[in-house]
This record gives C-alpha cells, sequence and structure tokens, in this order.
C-alpha cells in the first residue's frame, strides 16, 4: 500500500498508543513502516509536524466520540457523557490522547476541533443556565476536572489506595454537577 498522509498520520497515531507519544518521530515511524526515512518528508515536515498532525487527529476523533455521546443528553446526563468519552477515548488510546494535550500554536488551535471542544462543553452548560463569562469558567473547570483526572489516573496516581478511581470518578462528576447547578444560580 503507498504511503499517504492520511496512512503515515495513522501510523503515528498507533505508534503513539503503542510507545507513548513523546517517543513518536519520523524516524522512529520510518523503522516501524519499514521505509526510509526521507520518503516520510514528502508526507510531513518533520516530527514537530507529524506530533501535531497526530494531535489534530485525535481532537477531531475526540470531539466526534463526544458528539455522539451527548446527542439527546443534557444537564448531568451531557456532562458524565463528555467527561466519559474523553476517559474512554484517554484509555483506548493513550498515546492519541496524549497528543491531544499537545500545545498548539494559536492559529493551528483556532482551526482545529479544539473550539469544537469548547462548544461541546457550552452545550452541556446550556441544560445548567449557565451564560456569558461564567461559561468560559465553567468550560474551563470541566475541562480541568476531566482531563487532570485522567492525567492522574492514566499516570498511575490513584493505582495504591482504595476505593478504585471508577468511585472516584463518580464522585468527582457527582460533585462537579452540584457545582454546576449552584453556579447558574
Amino acid at each position: 500500500m503507498p504511503l499517504t498522509p492520511a496512512l503515515v498520520v495513522s501510523a503515528a497515531g498507533d505508534l503513539a498508543d503503542e510507545v507513548g507519544f513523546d517517543a513518536v518521530s519520523v524516524s522512529e515511524l520510518a523503522r516501524r513502516l519499514g521505509v526510509r526515512t526521507p520518503s516520510l518528508y514528502s508526507h510531513v515536515d518533520g516530527s514537530d509536524d507529524l506530533r501535531t498532525r497526530v494531535a489534530l487527529g485525535a481532537l477531531q476523533e475526540m470531539a466526534d466520540l463526544a458528539a455522539d455521546a451527548m446527542a439527546g443528553r443534557s444537564g448531568y446526563d451531557a456532562l458524565v457523557a463528555l467527561a466519559g468519552s474523553y476517559r474512554s477515548y484517554a484509555r483506548a488510546h493513550p498515546g492519541r490522547y496524549a497528543a491531544s494535550r499537545l500545545r498548539l500554536t494559536p492559529a493551528v488551535a483556532a482551526a482545529s476541533a479544539g473550539p469544537r471542544h469548547a462548544a461541546l462543553a457550552r452545550a452541556v452548560l446550556h441544560g445548567y443556565g449557565v451564560t456569558g463569562d461564567d461559561a468560559t469558567h465553567a468550560v474551563r473547570l470541566i475541562g480541568a476536572t476531566s482531563h487532570g483526572f485522567i492525567a492522574l489516573e492514566s499516570s498511575g496516581g490513584f493505582d495504591h489506595s482504595s476505593p478504585g478511581s471508577d468511585a472516584s470518578w463518580t464522585r468527582a462528576l457527582e460533585g462537579l454537577d452540584v457545582v454546576l447547578q449552584a453556579w447558574a444560580a
């Protein structure tokens, strides 16, 4: 099968899931694909470009999953669907999920699925009646809670204590629900 930019990025995402996003480079991907490193440069502009493309793909995949999970839901159910889709994605695709946390330039971020994630979080907030500047703060709180928990969990931060992280996840979302209900009031 001939190489295409989409195939190269997909293979880089697979590589990230297997060995970690930090290990993704053009040379490592070339070894993995059994091709010479220069042959990849007709598809990507180097390791930074490759990593950015993996990040953009992950953001798009996560937004699609979140939108599907949230369809027809509001309030707490929408919150659980949004956060849960991120957590499920992180478990299924740890390297791609790590890529989604890559700091992008403002122009690249604006053209990415990042704004769609914010819109999905705002859709959750609509069910709580949180609007205006408060919505911006609440979007950040949802992201910090979800992604912070996922980062701690994926790094093993909850492995050595009981109860298990699933119970803590549920309690964190229940607590966030209480905060969001009170926020609008």
